[in-house]
């Protein structure tokens, strides 16, 4: 059963936008894996741990931690029945018997009290409906002297190439966004400020926090015609006229390279300690 203390995400997490993210697995995981070597650097999971990878979505996070904690053990927590659905089998099939994982909203699930060493987040905290209570539940979660890593967007500038290209793509298909769209366009800005990061850790009882600038290249696609499928496929039914769809392909022929259509993104990495 999930416990969520937002039903909205919960509902977005559990319908088209979980459901979205569970069968396009591969590429989502392409997409953020460029934050993977600064998140665990900075987590410093040590052979032993037990780390809580809070919004593990399909699991790659939680499999790293596994590994990087044996013969300790990784526990991957989201409200996403589709994505946990994934994550377990994708677990299973790479033989890894140290990560398990709950159905759950980490901001008001019962950890066992000094139940981890080490929590870790690939931007999944940003969806937090309270951020200081959530992060004052992860903070009881840590043993004392525990440490808190996670990464959340900078703000974009409309300028970026990121925002330059979901600007034109979302122009192009005629997008109204919906109450889902805006929820999540909020939620993506929840922590863009370094000073509110630090305001909300300080206030749920963490110090030694630290906010820092982090820019990766996100992977859109293997090529352009990949990278357009991959942003159509986020509007079903919705098909652009062969003029529209010339003027995205060459939007994103820039950033084609033989490792991919990869454009330049913002991420804050975020530490903290327990006292």
């Amino acid at each position: 059963m999930t416990v969520t203390a937002n039903p909205r995400q919960a509902e977005a997490w559990n319908g088209p936008v979980g459901t979205h993210w569970a069968t396009h697995q591969a590429r989502y995981d392409a997409m953020l894996a460029g934050v993977n070597d600064a998140l665990f650097g900075a987590a410093a999971v040590a052979p032993g741990d037990r780390v809580l990878d809070v919004g593990c979505g399909a699991g790659a996070t939680t499999r790293i931690a596994a590994r990087l904690a044996a013969p300790g053990h990784a526990v991957g927590v989201d409200i996403s029945a589709p994505l946990l659905e994934r994550a377990r089998a994708s677990t299973a099939a790479e033989g890894l018997a140290n990560a398990a994982y709950e159905c759950a909203d980490a901001q008001v699930h019962r950890f066992p009290a000094d139940g981890f060493d080490v929590v870790v987040s690939r931007g999944g905290v940003m969806f937090f409906e309270d951020h200081t209570a959530a992060f004052r539940n992860l903070a009881r979660a840590l043993r004392p002297g525990g440490r808190l890593a996670f990464v959340c967007p900078q703000p974009p500038g409309k300028h970026s190439e990121e925002a330059r290209a979901l600007g034109l793509f979302a122009r192009l298909v005629g997008e109204e966004p919906g109450p889902e769209a805006v929820a999540a366009r909020g939620a993506m800005a929840s922590l863009s400020d370094p000073g509110r990061v630090r305001e909300v850790l300080s206030g749920a009882g963490f110090c030694e926090v630290t906010v820092a600038p982090v820019s990766v290249e996100a992977v859109w696609g293997r090529d352009v015609a990949d990278a357009v499928d991959f942003l159509l496929s986020r509007f079903p039914g919705r098909p652009l006229p062969a003029g529209r769809l010339a003027e995205l392909e060459a939007a994103l022929l820039p950033h084609a390279s033989e490792t991919g259509v990869r454009m330049r993104a913002g991420v804050w990495l975020v530490t903290a300690v327990r006292p």
